[in-house]
């Protein structure tokens, strides 16, 4: 018996929410979209039509992936991220929307240079550098596999002849000095993890994730080197975790930063800190 793409989706949707996926009707559109190889707003323009048996079966395969909490962008390959698409996969970290207020404070003020630590996809670099059309970037990633993620995204955008992309663990292939230091690092302390949705600790590197400590060696590391990295009224910007304003604004004074502020993201939570190399 033949199926309608509207029918396929209904199905689709209530097995998403049996298995309680947070979105189902969404996640089923967008799959949907992806199986039938069309951009998700034309969906309702193919419902009344019968699915041919490659999209039906590309779908069945799709949501059966989502229905073991696969992240849709996993599935599609890609996510959107401040106005532009990325490549992704399973060995980066997805780009979230949180992240945004890192890349809205680093756009604040000009810069010529800018270092991203723990690059992974590369979406914090290579936006900062297609926004800010002078820049000139390095991204370091212990992750060799996280390095060609990054380079892909930054061919894709067009700013791979002004971005330097390389494996380091933290500094130790970095050298010169740098008008922007950012990181998104691992900052979910291990005891936090089991509290995940299953599509982020199931599916997302792990090392991307937690430091398998208290979720603030990172910080330690990237606040007693940072400076060194630096240039003159150099600016660093992390990205944190809801609790660790204090802590890590601590850090960055007790290197010698000044300005340190914590700056809340658009739910109000305290989501990046700010130091300057005096």
């Amino acid at each position: 018996m033949s199926t309608t793409a509207a029918q396929a989706m209904v199905a689709a949707t209530a097995r998403l929410r049996a298995a309680g996926v947070d979105d189902p009707a969404r996640d089923a559109r967008v799959l949907l979209a992806h199986a039938a190889r069309i951009e998700a707003s034309r969906v309702t323009l193919i419902a009344p039509e019968e699915l041919q048996s490659e999209v039906a079966d590309r779908y069945e395969q799709l949501i059966s992936l989502r229905a073991i909490r696969v992240p849709v962008s996993h599935l599609i390959g890609e996510r959107d991220f401040y106005g532009r698409r990325f490549k992704v996969s399973g060995e980066v970290l997805d780009p979230r929307p949180e992240t945004e207020t890192l890349i809205e404070a680093a756009l604040a003020e000009p810069f010529e240079s800018v270092l991203d630590l723990g690059t992974g996809s590369g979406c914090i670099l290579v936006t900062l550098l297609a926004e800010q059309q002078g820049a000139t970037g390095l991204g370091v990633d212990l992750s060799e596999a996280a390095c060609l993620q990054a380079s892909a995204n930054a061919v894709l955008h067009r700013v791979a002849a002004r971005a330097d992309i390389r494996a380091s663990d933290w500094f130790s292939a970095v050298a010169g000095r740098f008008d922007l230091v950012v990181s998104n690092p691992p900052y979910i302390a291990l005891a936090e993890m089991d509290g995940l949705s299953a599509e982020v600790r199931d599916h997302e590197p792990q090392m991307a994730l937690t430091d398998g400590g208290d979720g603030l060696s990172a910080y330690r590391i990237i606040c007693a080197g940072v400076r060194d990295f630096l240039a003159t009224q150099g600016r660093v910007l992390v990205e944190i975790g809801p609790t660790q304003g204090a802590a890590v604004g601590d850090m960055m004074r007790a290197a010698g930063l000044v300005d340190v502020t914590v700056l809340p993201d658009l739910d109000g939570r305290d989501r990046v800190v700010f130091g300057r190399n005096p």
